[in-house]
């Protein structure tokens, strides 16, 4: 496993990469990926997925599946910082005949492995890649990540129904909980969101909490996965949108800047925070 040093410095790229790119792209949704910052760093450099960049098909791969499609700027930076391609690359976001599009593409970007962008449908999925896995008689697992405001979507508790039923081991889903979904706090949109805790245990999964921007958290909730069998498992992620940039980190602000890229001028002051 890499050390929480060189974590550190993955993440913080990722930061950097996720601000510059939805800049450059005058688009995109920078504060909803930076959430998920030490989630992906787990996965792919902290030694959690089972995965190579030179073979992008190995059939023993494990999966990752960004259900919160929006969020693809995350994704592309992991994939570039892993080598998936070049890290200059995701200054074509969003731009004509880029396979960095606005959300993924899993037949246009190496390492995609879900179109993603209508929410709830990830989890769905994820459970269909997980089962094939069964019947093919492999051992990889299969890692989803979905907002907190998508779980206001019917389809993911149908999944998460499913995936009891058939005890699905190999399915992991980490909710990324910070509390915001489009211009507005969840607690608002749809307050019967709470108890999440309660409401996956009720549907039969082994259920952690965490704060998912402590890394040495994130990195045991995983190592947790490891030893659990026959049961869908996910972790609650407690995060902030925006988590690095204090402006965005900022209450009001997250609310106001879902789905709006950085000035240039605004950009600039925060790689400077970022490091």
């Amino acid at each position: 496993m890499s050390s929480l040093e060189s974590l550190a410095a993955f993440a913080r790229q990722m930061r950097r990469d996720i601000v510059t790119m939805t800049t450059e792209a005058g688009s995109g949704h920078p504060s909803s990926s930076l959430s998920t910052v030490e989630i992906l760093t787990a996965l792919y450099a902290g030694g959690v997925m089972r995965h190579d960049p030179q073979k992008p098909e190995w059939p023993d791969r494990d999966r990752f599946i960004m259900s919160k499609g929006h969020a693809a700027p995350a994704l592309y930076a992991a994939l570039a910082g892993t080598g998936y391609f070049p890290r200059d690359m995701l200054m074509t976001l969003r731009k004509i005949d880029s396979p960095l599009e606005g959300h993924p593409n899993m037949k246009r970007l190496c390492g995609v492995e879900a179109s993603t962008g209508s929410l709830g449908q990830g989890l769905s999925f994820g459970l269909g890649i997980a089962l094939a896995a069964r019947i093919d008689q492999r051992d990889y697992r299969v890692y989803v990540v979905i907002g907190d405001g998508e779980s206001d979507e019917g389809q993911i508790w149908e999944a998460a129904m499913a995936a009891a039923k058939y005890k699905v081991g190999n399915l992991i889903c980490i909710v990324d909980r910070n509390g915001y979904q489009q211009n507005a706090a969840t607690a608002v949109i749809m307050p019967a969101l709470e108890p999440l805790v309660e409401k996956w245990m009720a549907f039969d999964w082994h259920v952690q909490a965490i704060d998912g921007h402590d890394q040495s958290a994130v990195l045991a909730a995983f190592d947790a996965v490891q030893r659990v069998q026959n049961q869908p498992q996910v972790i609650i992620a407690h995060t902030i949108k925006g988590k690095g940039v204090s402006y965005l980190e900022n209450g009001i602000a997250q609310a106001h800047y879902h789905g709006v890229p950085l000035t240039r001028e605004q950009a600039a002051v925060a790689l400077q925070e970022i490091g």
